[in-house]
């Protein structure tokens, strides 16, 4: 709850802590630790959008719209602005620019804010007061923005973390509604989706959601029947465009903090799934935001520019279309020695130019911080039109990512996250051949000032300075021209143990289209499921429970190959019948564990009975158990018992997890495949 705090105070902000944290050791090892990166072309990830790397801007902030913060953003590749400024969402009235009981600076009213975004050639995304606003004047500030100003202002977000007004417990919000369940936030929701659409059909409404393993997701609350996510898509689904995410990671060191963009991958596939299961027909049109991110550690030093770039292209990837970091300026809290440079606990991308009390003082107004050079640097790296493809790295130290540009271009983003030593990287490739000789490369080090451009190494080695970001710049070694066009995206349906995929046909290129090429991606390789000439593929013997990411590729006679498809991902479930029927239910949840329940149904079953189940992440443990005998080896789990199961038997067991809490999708009695109870 510190970072959200910060929110709430007019910056500059002036703690009066210090401490000291020593400082990282150097570069000095007779031998440099080596590393191997795979990147897999045929893999394809999302395409990066032109709102893709965005930040905060609030009305407290003097420098909001002016021309030296809007051309640091615009020489960064800001392509998203948000306004005005995170809790103030609830409490701020753009008619007058005011934010009672907050203070708002001179000269930061809405036209101001346009001002700096239309500078650095932005856009914003607006959040409208919910907690003491009305449908009415949310109304009132799109027609002024886009019909009035003709600013076209697209993306607004009902209101900022809701699920923070006292409902749950914890109250920091301001919500003036006499209900502030979730099912009153989701019908306020339709009103005020209604009243701004009657005024421009056109604009992108955004719901707030609680983000997957963060409180308090997953929390029934008193006198609710759901959680906040279930309720609010469910009633709000059908009227939205959007869902929005929030994501302050906790972490004691920097090593702790570098570890968490791990659980991306299965917090976006867990939002996607509750889209899919709450908010009605034609649910895939929702989009999904993360309106405002930050590290726990090295806000203002190396360890943030690595998170920065760590964490957007991991969302990136998984198709959320804007990340926000909070934010622009926030203010000094405490003075640390982290990676040996100074560390002033400040929030912001850009110094406040302020003094700690002692008189530590940050560097003068508007200095970029580290993280910032990170943002700068994953500009540098995807553009607009980019499709990400897999890469990753045999050394937990080394980050990867890559994308794939429409020219046939291919860029590889590396991050060093050993604060000690530099790193001797190898580079294979999967689907792709680089054209010889020495690439371009833009280097972001530890405690420099700006990103600096070399070429050097060659596509296939490379060596990564102690805590560095590292943009590799490729050409393929043929025209990519000539090729067929990309496949488009695939759709499907998956049984227990089969799935059945379709796509719209790839334009030729210069030679007609031979056939199709369907891969499962295996982390950073493929597996090739099959081919066939037209345009569905069935697939069989696939593992219960599991999840598959597909793409389709096209093949012409000439044996070029396009670019991966969009991917699809399908998880694999129970069968339709079988002699047994098993239901887990989240019993009391407290977002880092929960009380589950199971029922077990089973015919023919005399005597002691085993059921088994796997966890579908390492992040998950049993940690007790009743009405049977419970244990977990791995991430296996099975509880034994000689309770008749044939009129149906109920165990129960608690268990913590350490992020998104995915429930198993497959279930066994004594070995046999079971259905969903």
């Amino acid at each position: 709850m510190t970072a959200r705090r910060l929110r709430w105070a007019a910056w500059p902000v002036i703690a009066v802590l210090a401490a000291a944290i020593p400082a990282a050791g150097t570069a000095g090892a007779a031998t440099t630790p080596t590393a191997t990166v795979t990147v897999n072309a045929r893999a394809g990830l999302a395409t990066m959008p032109d709102t893709g790397i965005g930040i905060n801007h609030a009305v407290w902030d003097s420098q909001l719209g002016t021309d030296e913060v809007a051309d640091l953003f615009g020489a960064a590749g800001v392509r998203t602005m948000r306004y005005p400024g995170g809790s103030y969402g609830d409490i701020y009235h753009w008619k007058d620019n005011t934010a009672p009981g907050g203070y708002v600076a001179p000269n930061t009213d809405f036209d101001t804010f346009m001002g700096g975004v239309r500078r650095a050639g932005a856009q914003p995304i607006i959040i409208a007061n919910y907690g003491t606003g009305t449908p009415g004047e949310a109304a009132d500030w799109v027609r002024y923005a886009n019909v009035t100003k003709g600013y076209g202002v697209k993306y607004w977000e009902i209101g900022n973390e809701l699920y923070g007004n006292g409902h749950y417990g914890a109250n920091w919000e301001a919500d003036d509604h006499v209900d502030k369940s979730p099912a009153a936030y989701a019908n306020g929701v339709v009103a005020y989706a209604d009243a701004m659409k009657a005024v421009d059909p056109g604009v992108q409404i955004g719901a707030v959601l609680t983000t997957p393993a963060n409180w308090p997701d997953a929390i029934v609350g008193s006198g609710d029947t759901a959680s906040w996510n279930q309720t609010v898509l469910s009633i709000a689904g059908p009227h939205i465009d959007f869902v929005i995410l929030h994501w302050y990671p906790t972490g004691a060191t920097a090593a702790e903090a570098l570890a968490k963009p791990e659980q991306i991958d299965d917090m976006i596939y867990l939002t996607r799934q509750q889209i899919a299961r709450y908010a009605g027909t034609n649910s895939g049109r929702i989009g999904i935001s993360m309106t405002e991110t930050n590290t726990p550690v090295g806000v203002n030093t190396q360890p943030g520019a690595l998170f920065a770039a760590e964490t957007y292209s991991s969302l990136l990837a998984n198709g959320v279309f804007t990340i926000d970091w909070w934010d622009t300026h926030n203010g000094p809290t405490k003075l640390s020695t982290v990676a040996g440079y100074p560390d002033y606990g400040d929030g912001g991308l850009l110094s406040s130019g302020t003094c700690l009390d002692g008189g530590v003082c940050e560097p003068p107004l508007n200095t970029p911080f580290a993280p910032y050079y990170g943002l700068k640097v994953l500009s540098t790296f995807a553009h607009p039109g980019d499709q990400f493809v897999r890469a990753a790295a045999d050394d937990p130290l080394v980050g990867a990512h890559a994308v794939r540009r429409p020219n046939g271009d291919l860029d590889v983003l590396l991050l060093n996250k050993d604060p000690d030593q530099a790193r001797a990287v190898t580079l294979n490739y999967a689907g792709y051949t680089p054209a010889p000789g020495a690439p371009r490369v833009f280097t972001f080090t530890n405690g420099a000032t700006a990103v600096s451009e070399a070429v050097t190494g060659t596509s296939t080695s490379q060596t990564l300075p102690p805590y560095s970001l590292t943009t590799v710049v490729l050409h393929p070694a043929a025209g990519a021209s000539a090729g067929p066009g990309t496949p488009g995206q695939p759709t499907g349906t998956a049984t227990d143990r089969t799935a059945s995929i379709s796509w719209t046909a790839a334009a030729p290129g210069a030679h007609p289209i031979a056939k199709y090429e369907v891969y499962r991606q295996l982390g950073a390789t493929s597996e090739q499921w099959g081919e066939t000439t037209g345009t569905s593929f069935d697939v069989g013997n696939l593992v219960p429970g599991s999840r598959y990411t597909v793409n389709v590729l096209a093949r012409d006679t000439a044996g070029n190959v396009s670019a991966a498809s969009p991917p699809l991902t399908l998880t694999t479930g129970a069968p339709a019948a079988s002699s047994c029927t098993v239901r887990m239910t989240d019993v009391t949840d407290w977002a880092s564990g929960f009380v589950g329940g199971i029922h077990v149904t089973a015919t023919g079953v005399v005597g002691d009975w085993t059921l088994t189940f796997d966890w579908p992440t390492a992040r998950q443990r049993l940690t007790g158990g009743w009405s049977g005998t419970w244990a977990q080896n791995g991430t296996t789990v099975t509880v034994s018992s000689s309770a008749p199961p044939a009129s149906g038997v109920d165990v129960g067991f608690t268990a913590d997890y350490g992020g998104p809490n995915i429930f198993p999708a497959a279930f066994r009695v004594n070995g046999v495949l079971c259905a969903a109870g």
